[in-house]
């Protein structure tokens, strides 16, 4: 039940990954989309470990983030 359930997951997230990067490649770079998705991919598993698994908050979650912002700035600056 689990594979099940995890790839109805990957289906529904690929279903909307791919559109969005053909739409999103006509403005951004392929470099810039990449770091999107980490800022995201953070963004959403910093709180999922924190109140759903009930890992306790590490320093370590605000470092990456902090590496994170430098990655978008320099990524996107002109």
């Amino acid at each position: 039940m689990a594979v099940f359930a995890s790839w109805a997951i990957a289906l529904f997230e690929y279903a909307f990954q791919v559109p969005a990067n053909r739409i999103g490649f006509q403005y951004f770079s392929l470099g810039q989309l990449k770091i999107t998705q980490e800022v995201i991919t953070l963004a959403v598993f910093v709180p999922f470990a924190i109140f759903y698994m009930d890992e306790p908050f590490k320093t370590d979650y605000i470092w990456a983030g902090l590496c994170l912002l430098g990655a978008v700035y320099f990524m996107f600056r002109s």
